[in-house]
């Protein structure tokens, strides 16, 4: 047996690649859902229902997505000049920090002012977070999987120190929160009585930005010269240096976006447990949509369908809401699969009798 690569796909077969690969997943969900005794169609009915059987119920989902959003963002465009960031969860972190810590009254200023002061705070907190990993690795040549992977953890217990500390809401009754952000820093809502707010309008936007520059600026002509073949670029005269630190600061820039978007726009204040993941599962967003920004939409909405109609499911069910982790994780698995076998195919070799000849 030998793997031989196949000639290129067309781009439909780039488009329904993932959507297959999610109807894959979601019928593999399906056995489990059979041995926990729920019946499958009646499940997965309820599951659309809490995705969209009420404007209540939409919104919801695209509240969760509005995050998910950003950090598939982050993941997609590192990924496509092979920077690998798996640190947006800290980077998420940081912005929330820093929105934190420009919201909660350190300037006066009325919300046309404050509001886009709180999104730039967060966007360089995020973005320093993930330059100083690109510069090791340019550098020193230091792994970015592993520095990135392990600042999360630096992150999360110097926030938890801020919260104990420095940040600690004096009125929170000792519980480790920061003060709330005041209500001219707050991104307002979109709809009256519903949590879905500006950054879901904001998140679709950095989504065409980024789009227009991968695909339209010389800049983006160079990230994917690199991507595909650092040591050619930097023969053909390319800043390839350069370019990774740039990358790195978008990159992590909309990561600190995410964590500006749960704190302004959704919770008011931080907590350690502000993140169920989103930075992580932004790397399953950017997978799911081909390293495309304006996949990175359609599958961020997907992921946060998953998760509130599981959520919706297992209220009514009684099944475990981990199935919506199972599903993610077999659509990675199923996209994963699904792109290795349209670049590949494999060969059986025949054999040779040792007596012949």
């Amino acid at each position: 047996m030998r793997i031989e690569p196949r000639p290129p796909v067309s781009g439909t077969v780039r488009l329904v690649l993932p959507l297959a690969a999610a109807l894959a997943a979601l019928a593999l969900t399906a056995v489990p859902l059979l041995f926990a005794g729920a019946p499958v169609f009646t499940a997965y009915g309820l599951m659309l229902k809490g995705v969209a059987g009420s404007l209540f119920a939409f919104t919801e989902t695209l509240t969760r997505a509005t995050p998910l959003i950003f950090t598939g963002l982050a993941a997609a465009v590192a990924f496509r000049a092979r920077l690998w960031n798996i640190g947006a969860e800290g980077q998420l972190y940081l912005g929330a920090l820093a929105c934190v810590w420009i919201g909660t009254g350190m300037i006066d200023a009325p919300a046309l002012v404050l509001v886009p002061l709180v999104l730039l705070a967060g966007a360089l907190a995020g973005a320093v977070g993930m330059i100083g990993p690109a510069w090791l690795r340019t550098r020193f040549g230091a792994d970015e999987v592993v520095t990135t992977l392990l600042l999360n953890f630096i992150i999360l217990i110097f926030v938890q120190m801020m919260l104990e500390g420095a940040l600690k809401d004096p009125m929170g009754l000792g519980w480790p929160q920061s003060e709330p952000v005041l209500d001219a820093a707050m991104l307002p809502p979109l709809i009256d009585r519903m949590r879905l707010h500006w950054g879901f309008p904001l998140a679709l936007v950095m989504a065409v930005l980024v789009h227009l520059l991968m695909s339209r600026t010389v800049w983006g002509f160079r990230i994917r010269a690199v991507g595909e073949n650092a040591a050619a670029a930097r023969h053909a005269g390319l800043p390839v240096t350069r370019v990774l630190l740039s990358v790195a600061a978008l990159s992590g820039a909309l990561a600190g976006l995410a964590g500006v978007s749960e704190v302004a726009g959704l919770k008011g204040y931080l907590t350690a447990d502000l993140s169920p993941g989103f930075g992580y599962a932004g790397i399953v967003v950017a997978m799911l949509a081909g390293l495309s920004p304006l996949g990175v939409v359609v599958a961020a909405v997907y992921i946060a369908a998953v998760f509130v109609g599981a959520d919706s499911m297992s209220r009514e069910l009684g099944v475990s809401s981990y199935l919506a982790d199972l599903t993610v994780a077999l659509s990675l698995i199923c996209v994963l699969l699904g792109g290795f076998f349209a670049r590949y195919r494999i060969v059986r070799v025949p054999t040779v009798d040792a007596g012949q000849g």
